[in-house]
C-alpha cells in the first residue's frame, strides 16, 4: 500500500532576480523592476497591475495618506488612462489580492482597512529589514536545515 505524502506546502517564499544597474527611468519603469527583482510581477507579463498600486502607494508616502482599496483602484484607473496604458487587473478583487500580495511580502501593511507603505518608509530601508534581514534570513536558514539533514 502506498504512503500518502503530506503536501508540500512552503511556509514562505521568495523570487530574486538581478537585473542591469538601474538607469533614468521613469518612475513606473524602476517600479516594474522592483516588482520583476522580487518575485511580484513575472517577465514578459502584460498583467502589471501591481506595478500601479504599489506606485500609488509610494506616491501617497510622503503625505503619509492612508487609502482603501477602493481609493487605490481609482488611482490605478486614472494613472493608467494617463499613460494610455489598458485597464487590466482593475477589479476591485484582484486590486485586494495585489495589496495582500504587498503585504505578505512586508512592503504593504493595513491597518483598519486602510493601506500604506509599511511604516511611511523608504522602501530600501523596509527591503533591508523586513525582506533581507527577516524574510529572506528565515528562508534560507530553513533551507540550509534541509542541507545539513541530507545524508
Amino acid at each position: 500500500m502506498a504512503k500518502t505524502i503530506s503536501k508540500d506546502t512552503p511556509l514562505s517564499e521568495i523570487t530574486l532576480r538581478r537585473y542591469e544597474k538601474p538607469s533614468t527611468s521613469s518612475k513606473r519603469d524602476l517600479t516594474r523592476k522592483v516588482c520583476l527583482s522580487i518575485g511580484l510581477l513575472q517577465p514578459g507579463d502584460s498583467r502589471d497591475i501591481i506595478v500601479d498600486i504599489l506606485q500609488v502607494l509610494m506616491d501617497n508616502k510622503n503625505e503619509q495618506l492612508f487609502m482603501n482599496s477602493e481609493e487605490i483602484k481609482e488611482k490605478v484607473i486614472s494613472s493608467r488612462k494617463k499613460q494610455k496604458l489598458p485597464l487590466k487587473g482593475v477589479a476591485s478583487s484582484n486590486v485586494r489580492r495585489q495589496l495582500k500580495r504587498l503585504r505578505d511580502i512586508y512592503l504593504v501593511e493595513n491597518i483598519r482597512n486602510q493601506y500604506r507603505i509599511s511604516e511611511f518608509e523608504e522602501l530600501h530601508v523596509i527591503f533591508k529589514k523586513q525582506i533581507k534581514e527577516f524574510y529572506l534570513k528565515n528562508i534560507l536558514e530553513r533551507v540550509e536545515d534541509y542541507f545539513k539533514e541530507v545524508k
